[in-house]
């Protein structure tokens, strides 16, 4: 038997594929192997979208030359979005490369293994703007929570941004199938589902002629087992008030979501084709606050971008004061090849890296006035791990892998499940609680 292992590199919907990937790669009579030393194969799932994702791709497929050139592993077959983007250069630059496997082909994968297998090297590009197959996964996350991603590729064209030419036409998938695999996974024993896409707010558009996401909620609120629904991915000026009241009307969506805003100077948002101004991202944050008591809001921001001098920096920096918003991933503008951004006069890469640090210092300490104002609350923690004296888990305002954790002691914790916990402090820049009881 043959012994195939995978890297998967990059954002939650790329793992998703991945997890397709292992399944085809199993039902095929594959080993899948957590050690590449010892595989016949390597898939690599990589991530294109700004300089750091590529040259983690590169790096990584480097290593895996080089465990080739001893060895160590056969074969090394690169998939996703840097195949995709640069499937005209990618064998000139990296020949150790045995296969290519683009982001319209993740069905082929059982193919280009037996290709490469056999001695031929493949390029394997399909149609990345047609309805993605429907193919089970196999979850690599956790037992009890499981991305759910419910649509593919983005129509929202924004100036800095590949993923429309890489992950091709926004395609939701029929509601259906997102219904029947949300079940399954259910009955897996799966307890939080993360709803994801490129934009999940637009979902139904191009199936169905209007926004079908408040719908799809409320079915997937009635699947019995699933406790907790987030949200990742909604762009502002498509929420509108009946999204607003499905999620503040349900309990098993966490009031948690996750908006990116990348600015909010009026003339950046114009330059970078964001759609509505900074006063409707001030209004709808203050809705969110008004009608989601308690909600928190995460958002995504750029800086450096083309056309922020000072003025326009410290505009953002004065919002995130004054919007306190509890979590934010920060990013250097990256100008990346073929995209209208790239042609602008922008400042350059140490200012933007510089003004990204300034943010990410001003977001801590909002964060940490957040986790100290948590003092004294009680709050559902799903627990998962131990480490050393604490168990750890996450609560409805901790999102997996990106937001840290909550530790907590106690004699009765039920793990993979949800425990009543007091935050009675802080430790290592984290709450600390203790057990209440199970809930």
């Amino acid at each position: 038997m043959n012994k195939v292992g995978l890297i998967s590199l990059g954002c939650a919907k790329n793992l998703v594929n991945s997890e397709q990937m292992l399944f085809l790669l199993r039902e095929a009579g594959y080993e899948i192997t957590g050690d590449c030393d010892s595989a016949d194969a390597v898939i690599v799932n990589t991530c294109g979208f700004i300089e750091s994702a590529k040259v983690e791709a590169i790096d990584t497929i480097l290593e895996l030359a080089q465990a080739k050139k001893e060895g160590r592993i056969k074969k090394i077959i690169v998939a996703g979005c840097l195949s995709e983007r640069y499937k005209g250069d990618i064998l000139k630059e990296l020949p150790e490369i045995d296969a290519l496997v683009g982001v319209g082909s993740y069905h082929d994968i059982v193919s280009a293994v037996k290709s490469v297998l056999s001695g031929v090297s493949v390029s394997l590009f399909g149609d990345n703007n047609i309805p993605d197959p429907e193919i089970k996964r196999v979850i690599t996350t956790s037992g009890v929570w499981a991305f759910l991603k419910i649509a593919e590729g983005c129509d929202n064209r924004c100036a800095y941004c590949v993923i429309p030419d890489i992950r091709g036409r926004y395609r939701s998938r029929p509601m259906e199938n997102i219904l029947s695999e949300a079940q399954e996974l259910a009955a897996q024993g799966i307890k939080e589902l993360i709803v994801i896409a490129q934009d999940i707010t637009r979902y139904g558009l191009d199936l169905y002629g209007r926004r079908c996401l408040s719908e799809l909620l409320v079915k997937l609120c009635s699947i019995d087992g699933l406790r907790w629904i987030r949200l990742h991915y909604l762009y502002p000026d498509e929420i509108d008030d009946t999204l607003i009241d499905v999620i503040a009307e349900n309990d098993k969506i966490l009031k948690y979501l996750d908006i990116p805003i990348q600015h909010i100077n009026d003339a950046i948002l114009k330059k970078m084709c964001r759609r509505g101004t900074g006063a409707d991202i001030r209004n709808l944050f203050k809705k969110l606050r008004d009608k989601i008591p308690g909600v928190i809001l995460r958002t995504s921001l750029i800086t450096g971008l083309p056309g922020e001098r000072e003025k326009e920096f410290k505009e953002l920096c004065d919002f995130l004061i004054e919007a306190k918003i509890e979590r934010a991933g920060v990013f250097p503008f990256s100008p990346e090849e073929g995209t209208p951004a790239a042609a602008m006069s922008f400042p350059d890469n140490e200012t933007a890296c510089t003004r990204a640090e300034t943010v990410m210092a001003l977001q801590s300490d909002i964060m940490d006035s957040f986790n100290k104002n948590r003092i004294g609350s009680v709050t559902a923690v799903l627990a998962e791990g131990v480490d050393g004296d604490y168990y750890y888990g996450r609560s409805y305002a901790e999102s997996p892998e990106i937001d840290g954790l909550i530790y907590f002691t106690g004699d009765s914790v039920i793990m993979d499940d949800f425990n009543l916990v007091r935050i009675i402090g802080m430790t290592g820049g984290e709450p600390l609680g203790v057990l209440m009881e199970a809930v």
